[in-house]
């Protein structure tokens, strides 16, 4: 039976959806069945069960199949990467193979006559068996291994290589989008390239964590072309290998099962060292500027109470917390919540990392003299309304924030502080009168970020009472959760990152303990006393008792 009628004879989809999804299958030239799922009237599961109904073909979950490194050998990379299937496990004369496209009679022709066995043909889901592949010939393989046999050609014939020229031909560029896309498709927020003697390491930091990727060991061949690609992409000077350089790539990835093409802004910088030359690429998704506060996972207090912050007419308001911890999206959704026609918002960053619609950004550029204070004394003639500063980094800043707060701007900037308390005293400590941060400072917003469990293998489990600390409140012998470890979350057990924080807004009686001086305890002590605190423990351990997070994730970002 046809795909489209036996997912109608299945209830999975109606005959008004099918006849949709058939005209958009002439349109387009997609098969059916792809643009059943592209257009959301079925799942994955359920088509692929279909296509396998049809074709007689078992299904197969490759996320639990454990393949002998000699059965993975049987397939060039090349073959495994071009025709989409690979070999799963052989019995006898007869070599079993997943694929995730039945149709392709003349790929199971080919691999019958390159092994000489009997091909038994399985099926698999189309995203699982791209994971299955990148996961066991590594990411660009194929690239790889057909840029390995050019090289030892030009070896034969004594031909000397080119950086240039080899970082333009298109087995590199495609090594490097390879890299790209992958390191997108795990979420990285980072990518690090790095030179050994005899190794080229390639590295992703997902969820603040740095993993390894999957590349095969012939990679560090082709390092030099890898970097002088990126260079290219960036707009930066190849030829110069002695001084570090920084720049900017806008790259286009077109995300899984009909997810459109998205642009990612990459930050690089390449830094000259022993072997080589290293790079770093920030990944900046330009989707992520358009979160909300909502987004962002402020418990509905805390999240009311900045809120109210954040639309007063005047004053500073700081977010804190370590390098990494998410200040700079705190702002641009707090920027989102409170641009309109009738408010005029100027920011300095540096860098610039999301462009913002209705917001004058402005780079900070110290090789010219524009610097964070000379950006925000020269903007307020601008006549601004809201101003963000992306760092207070010395009195001269503070100083002037804080003069721009009393003439009645309203001001975001960030500190690096432990936490909201530690804000206060950072200012003093830089020179700022006391009686100048009492009158200008609104409140402070400290957060750090920690792992979310992972949803695909969360699990439930009973703690020792002995690790448990009493201030989570929990009852003896209550469960708590965590992850188990899957193909997911690259067996982690955690997936994507909460925030956890912590909200200081001052009272009358907290702004006359910063005219004395008093330490940071003694003013989150006494903001505690009066509800105007909230503390970042009890936070992340209000996540833990939810499920959402884990114990061991929260204490170690209280440590930081």
């Amino acid at each position: 039976m046809p795909i489209g009628p036996s997912l109608v004879l299945r209830g999975v989809i109606n005959d008004q959806q099918l006849e949709q999804a058939i005209a958009e299958s002439r349109s387009s030239g997609e098969r059916l069945d792809r643009v059943i799922v592209r257009l959301g009237l079925a799942s994955r599961q359920d088509v692929l069960a279909a296509v396998g109904e049809q074709f007689h073909m078992p299904v197969v979950d490759l996320a639990s199949c454990v393949v002998e490194p000699a059965v993975l050998g049987m397939l060039p990379a090349k073959l495994v990467f071009r025709q989409r299937c690979v070999p799963i496990a052989k019995e006898g004369a007869a070599l079993r193979v997943a694929t995730s496209d039945p149709y392709d009679i003349a790929a199971l022709d080919e691999l019958r006559l390159l092994t000489g066995c009997s091909i038994e043909t399985v099926l698999a889901d189309e995203e699982e068996l791209q994971k299955f592949i990148r996961a066991n010939y590594g990411v660009g393989g194929d690239t790889l291994d057909a840029m390995s046999q050019g090289q030892a050609a030009s070896q034969v014939e004594a031909k000397p290589v080119d950086e240039a020229d080899q970082a333009q031909e298109a087995s590199v560029i495609r090594l490097v989008n390879d890299l790209l896309a992958e390191a997108i498709s795990e979420r990285a927020t980072d990518v690090h390239i790095e030179p050994y003697e005899h190794e080229l390491a390639v590295r992703y930091r997902i969820d603040g964590v740095l993993q390894r990727a999957n590349v095969p060991a012939t990679i560090h061949r082709f390092g030099a072309a890898i970097v002088s690609r990126l260079k290219i992409m960036a707009n930066l000077n190849i030829a110069e290998k002695r001084k570090p350089q920084d720049g900017r790539i806008t790259f286009r990835h077109r995300m899984p099962q009909g997810g459109g093409a998205q642009e990612f802004d990459l930050r690089m910088s390449v830094i000259p060292m022993l072997f080589g030359e290293g790079v770093v690429l920030r990944v900046l998704s330009k989707t992520a500027v358009l979160m909300s506060l909502e987004d962002l996972g402020m418990p509905a207090g805390v999240k009311d109470r900045w809120a109210s912050l954040i639309e007063r007419p005047h004053g500073i308001v700081l977010v804190t917390g370590p390098t990494g911890s998410g200040k700079s999206t705190t702002l641009y959704a707090s920027l989102n919540r409170i641009v309109s026609d009738e408010i005029k918002v100027i920011t300095v960053e540096d860098p610039v990392e999301y462009h913002v619609r209705g917001v004058n950004q402005i780079q900070v550029n110290t090789q010219v003299g524009l610097s964070f204070a000379s950006g925000l004394r020269s903007i307020l003639r601008h006549d601004p309304d809201v101003v963000m500063i992306g760092e207070i980094r010395d009195k001269e800043t503070a100083e002037t924030a804080v003069q721009a707060s009393l003439t009645g701007h309203l001001v975001f900037s960030t500190l690096h502080t432990n936490d909201a308390a530690g804000s206060v005293t950072r200012l003093l400590d830089m020179g700022v009168e006391p009686f100048l941060v009492a009158s200008s400072l609104e409140g402070v917003l400290a957060q750090r970020l920690v792992r979310r469990i992972c949803r695909e293998c969360a699990e439930a489990y009973v703690p020792d009472a002995a690790d448990v600390p009493a201030a989570l409140g929990l009852a003896p012998g209550a469960a708590l959760m965590r992850g188990r470890g899957c193909r997911a979350c690259r067996q982690t057990g955690y997936r994507g990152r909460l925030g956890v924080y912590e909200l200081l807004r001052l009272s009358e009686a907290t702004r006359h303990m910063v005219m004395e001086r008093t330490a940071a305890p003694g003013i989150a002590a006494a903001a505690q006393r009066e509800g105007e605190l909230s503390t970042l423990l009890q936070d992340g351990f209000t996540k833990v008792r939810e499920g959402k997070t884990t114990l061991a994730e929260v204490l170690s970002a209280m440590s930081e």
